[in-house]
């Protein structure tokens, strides 16, 4: 999927009113059958199921909060199958760019990622009780790097006890699998299914403090992909399977060196040195050759997600140590309205324990983002087909910045930013 993009100085982009201010409409009966239309011949191939559980009483086209794990585009078209009434969906502002018209009428609820939004409250209320449809939300806002759960936002709880309408749980099996991030869209032969239930009917709500709420959320959205994949024998026999992987594993296990890992095909080696690992068919990394006699890490992984655990560990390490830094040339992107995606010109991005700071457009750009501005941060592979990109901003404007290609920062960018969000506000 592509964005409309146009190029335009920092200046005249800064200078343009912003995107109108509108309530959520209610969704096109005939969108939304046609959506579900053109998601059926690739759910078809992934032979979809729907596994429905208890319900606790909630009607299939009773107004609900849906909450659904987040793993990639294919999430929508499981949705368009699960959800039986009219919905609202919310959305990203940049899907909005260049189709406002469109995404309005599906029924989307734009929203800036990682950004306090009371818009967002509202709409969501809005929707709820004014148009009488259900809301789908993801709530990890951006999708699945290793195929665990991203972190969730604290403010969930509170939001769902205000609104006191039952949550639904969608909770998708194989999407991450067939769609992973890091493989640059590239589709992989997999079943999908998606278990449906209640999470919390409006007693429960009533009953549950915000923190309980919170807890249950977590529980229900904690699931590993990849293990899921081996338990089950799921085998993906792409010979791609592991392209683009060193987005994720950025960092070697066996010398320490970042950014030198090189995936492609089924394996993926570190060139400085030369450790090299395949995955295999049902998930699992197989170290290659002789285990060294001293490593950098605890063990040599053969699971992704502990690998991306361990990373996230020293990323703490070195924030903890005052050794963390990030500074890295970007080429800089930024939305003000749904017109267009404008490209603005070239920067530098950098990103320490006082939180990012952007400079660029020929001195004209200086933006600083404390750590507490935000529990995450935008970050994304192969975003609509430009690069690998890390955004920031604020209410004014979003900054979409793509590092150069090979660099692999943007993981370890995240990871940095959320673990700095929490030992700033633990001070």
């Amino acid at each position: 999927m592509k964005i409309k993009t146009k190029a335009l100085s920092y200046e005249k982009v800064r200078a343009l009113p912003h995107a109108e201010v509108k309530n959520p409409g209610k969704p096109c009966p005939i969108l939304r059958a046609l959506i579900k239309t053109l998601a059926s011949s690739e759910l078809k191939k992934a032979e979809f199921t729907v596994n429905v559980g208890d319900m606790k009483g909630v009607g299939e086209k009773q107004p609900a909060l849906y909450l659904m794990n987040h793993s990639c585009f294919t999430d929508l078209m499981i949705a368009s199958h699960v959800i039986k009434g009219p919905y609202n969906i919310v959305a990203t502002t940049d899907a909005f760019v260049g189709k406002e018209f469109l995404m309005r009428a599906i029924g989307c609820i734009p929203t800036q990622k990682f950004q306090p939004d009371i818009k967002l409250i509202k709409d969501i209320s809005y929707s709820l009780t004014k148009l009488k449809t259900s809301v789908l939300m993801y709530p990890e806002a951006g999708y699945t790097f290793d195929g665990t759960t991203t972190t969730l936002p604290e403010s969930l709880g509170k939001m769902i006890k205000m609104f006191n309408y039952p949550v639904v749980m969608i909770l998708s099996h194989g999407a991450f699998i067939h769609d992973p991030l890091y493989n640059g869209l590239r589709l992989r032969n997999c079943k999908i299914s998606a278990d449906k239930y209640t999470l919390f009917s409006p007693e429960e709500i009533k009953a549950l403090s915000v923190d309980e709420i919170n807890e249950k959320i977590r529980e229900a959205f904690s699931f590993d992909n990849l293990q899921e994949q081996y338990e089950n024998g799921v085998r993906i026999t792409e010979d791609f399977r592991a392209e683009g992987l060193s987005r994720v594993l950025y960092k070697c296990p066996v010398c320490g060196k970042e950014g030198r890992m090189n995936a492609a095909g089924t394996g993926i080696k570190c060139e400085e040195c030369e450790s090299t690992w395949e995955l295999t068919q049902l998930g699992k990394m197989e170290f290659i050759g002789d285990a060294p006699v001293k490593i950098t890490a605890p063990k040599l992984f053969n699971h992704i997600p502990d690998w991306f655990k361990w990373e996230r560990e020293c990323v703490k390490a070195e924030l903890e140590e005052g050794r963390y830094s990030l500074d890295v040339p970007v080429h800089i992107y930024m939305i003000v309205d749904n017109k267009a995606f404008y490209e603005v010109g070239d920067g530098r991005l950098t990103h320490s324990e006082d939180g990012f700071h952007l400079t660029g457009c020929n001195g004209k750009l200086d933006f600083t983002q404390k750590p507490l501005a935000s529990y995450s941060v935008n970050s994304d592979y192969f975003y609509y087909e430009i690069g690998d990109m890390i955004s920031i901003g604020d209410k004014n404007g979003l900054f979409y910045c793509f590092p150069p290609e090979g660099t692999d920062v943007v993981a370890k960018t995240r990871l940095a930013a959320e673990e700095l969000y929490k030992i700033k506000k633990n001070k």
